[in-house]
């Protein structure tokens, strides 16, 4: 079973899913919030991907935990969600970026 891919593609379906709330049936704020994460997961599902495609799983494993804390904690703050989850949106931030240069660094010649 591959999955960081399983994820990877769960992953941009949950992406598709809160944009479309956020465009449909969140209000103000909330939408912003949907639309921000769901941009951000659907570009790191696709990185993981392309990722697995390039032999770099590792920094496939960082877009998805990444996109997940860093979308998670967002959706959950527009749902209401306990101000505490704030910092944990930046952590997410980072493993996408550590993904970056972990995909960078794998990729030199």
């Amino acid at each position: 079973m591959n999955m960081l891919g399983i994820l990877a593609a769960l992953s941009g379906a949950l992406a598709v899913i809160a944009g479309a709330f956020g465009a449909h049936g969140a209000e103000a704020k909330a939408a912003e919030l949907f639309r921000t994460g769901g941009h951000y997961q659907l570009v790191h599902a696709v990185a993981a991907l392309v990722a697995m495609r390039l032999d770099a799983r590792g920094p496939g494993w960082l877009f998805v935990a990444g996109g997940a804390l860093f979308a998670g904690s967002i959706y959950l703050l527009a749902l209401g969600g306990p101000r505490w989850l704030g910092p944990i949106t930046p952590i997410g931030g980072a493993l996408m970026i550590a993904g970056w240069l972990w995909l960078a660094w794998s990729l030199r010649a």
